[in-house]
């Protein structure tokens, strides 16, 4: 795998310096917002399959990749938000079009409530957006959170993460291509040898734990941009069981379909999902 284009940096909000990664293309600047527990470098191979259809820019947001928090830090996702803002601003792309999965398509939409105008079309794969809860039913737990601080923080190698993950879902859903580049920009080596998560379980969980916190779809009126809202296959619990009612509540949304995918749409079929945004976004 060729080496992706060098690194800068971009003061945010709260102290926080978020890492940005030139990705690389010939097209017009398109903006790539990663996942939670994932990194910006992950799209790389999206931004490969979009070639000369767009000059991929991508962030590691505040707490994940290159871009750590202190222990501890309040991981409010408007502060998601902001380091978009900030991406923005820095790198002289307002106005211009951008694509996010997940936790990544709910910090651009966040981040078109803060700053109207910022974005002239979205494409959000299953952005978490949650509905309010109906009267009634009660949320216990956070299955997600709780499996976050039971992961695996370290491997011997890289080669032997990449193999673990391969091995058992649910990463064993990405393309082999998307998971090398996770692995290799998501983990760093140690000085006894072995590699490490650079986001920490522990900031990974309180991600999960505000996710349904920031209060985002009842200010989806606010988006006056077109945005494509893909989902994979309807898991009925699932970020795409809601995605239909995210399209609906947006003034200029629509819903895309992708039933051979998962949650993990971008990572799983690159090609697929970057033909997808190409199209969405006019590239």
């Amino acid at each position: 795998m060729s080496l992706p284009p060098p690194s800068t940096t971009v003061a945010s909000t709260d102290g926080i310096t978020i890492a940005v990664h030139d990705l690389g293309g010939d097209g017009p600047p398109l903006l790539l917002c990663h996942a939670t527990g994932f990194h910006g470098r992950v799209w790389l191979p999206v931004a490969r399959a979009l070639g000369p259809r767009a000059h991929a820019f991508a962030p590691d947001l505040r707490g994940h990749g290159d871009s750590p928090v202190p222990e501890g830090f309040a991981m409010d996702w408007w502060g998601f938000a902001h380091d978009v803002l900030a991406v923005v601003d820095a790198l002289g792309l307002q106005g211009g079009v951008a694509a996010g999965h997940s936790k990544g398509g709910a910090s651009l939409l966040l981040a078109e409530i803060l700053r109207p105008g910022t974005f002239s079309s979205l494409y959000c794969f299953e952005p978490i957006v949650f509905p309010p809860i109906p009267e009634g039913v009660i949320a216990s737990g956070n299955p997600l959170a709780e499996s976050a601080r039971r992961r695996r923080p370290s491997f011997p190698s890289f080669d032997d993460a990449i193999a673990n993950f391969a091995s058992k879902p649910p990463l064993n859903a990405l393309a082999p291509d998307a998971l090398d580049a996770y692995v290799r920009h998501g983990f760093r080596p140690t000085a006894d040898g072995t590699v490490e998560l650079k986001c920490r379980p522990e900031t990974e969980a309180r991600c999960y734990e505000m996710g349904g916190h920031h209060g985002g779809f009842a200010r989806l009126g606010e988006v006056a941009c077109p945005v494509v809202v893909a989902r994979g296959r309807d898991d009925l619990m699932g970020p795409a069981s809601f995605a239909p009612r995210i399209a609906e509540a947006l003034p200029h949304g629509r819903l895309e379909e992708h039933p051979e995918l998962g949650h993990f749409g971008p990572l799983e079929d690159p090609p697929r999902i970057a033909a997808a945004i190409a199209a969405a976004l006019a590239l």
